[in-house]
């Protein structure tokens, strides 16, 4: 028994020091947070989803940014959307599991906002659907997947796929590495004021006045990064 604890936390460890060695998938979820910060400002909203673990970490997640994480601040505009279980106990019995998330996008979704997808496979149906009616009304699509990033990698704005295939050490990544640096440092640096933050953007941006059209700066990382996976394994 000793020996498996260590062998799972061996191999926990291990994911996460080939996520360091990693500067690609640093310098992402850098642009990431600078993205998650100007939506915030902007006034859009981040909304997240996933099944079963990932459903969990997704209201965790959530629960950050309209709660708090490290410091008192104003709430921040963020929801799960699989908490309304009459609505997706109706969808899912009078339509299909499959529709839940994208039915839900296409009615509260606007332009601007941000759907981040939590799924180790990147294959769940129901979160590529979303991701699908997302990406039609402009909003910005992140993907929190295992290795290959499946079928949500060229439906990713921004892919932050963990190299692993096991489920437990890509959940533990997205909820203690990734994602949970991001919410810090969003946290931290939204308080800064919106001229004063370092390194942020200023202007434009998705949902703002500059950057309704999804141009400037915010487009260019956007075209840069469409249909790319930002893991390279380490030499």
């Amino acid at each position: 028994m000793l020996d498996k604890i260590k062998f799972c936390i061996n191999e926990s460890v291990t994911v996460k020091s080939q996520l360091l060695k990693d500067e690609r998938m640093l310098q992402l979820i850098s642009e990431l947070v600078d993205v998650i910060v100007t939506i915030f400002r902007n006034g859009n909203h981040i909304y997240f989803c996933g099944n079963g673990g990932s459903a969990a970490d997704a209201q965790h997640l959530a629960a950050e940014f309209s709660g708090r994480f490290y410091i008192n601040r104003e709430a921040l505009p963020a929801e799960a959307l699989h908490c309304n279980t009459s609505y997706l106990t109706a969808v899912a019995n009078d339509y299909t599991y499959d529709v839940i998330y994208s039915r839900l996008i296409r009615g509260i979704g606007k332009k601007g906002d941000m759907l981040i997808g939590l799924s180790t496979s990147g294959n769940s149906v129901n979160i590529v659907q979303a991701f699908d009616t997302a990406r039609e009304k402009g909003m910005v699509t992140v993907g929190f997947t295992g290795e290959g990033g499946g079928l949500l990698k060229e439906r990713s704005d921004y892919l932050v796929n963990v190299p692993s295939s096991n489920t437990p050490r890509i959940q533990e990544a997205h909820m203690g590495d990734t994602a949970g640096l991001s919410l810090r440092e969003a946290d931290d640096r939204h308080q800064c004021g919106r001229a004063a933050c370092p390194g942020a953007p200023r202007t434009g941006g998705p949902g703002g006045a500059a950057g309704s059209s999804r141009t400037g700066r915010w487009d260019a990382a956007v075209l840069r990064i469409r249909s790319r996976s930002f893991y390279s394994s380490p030499s």
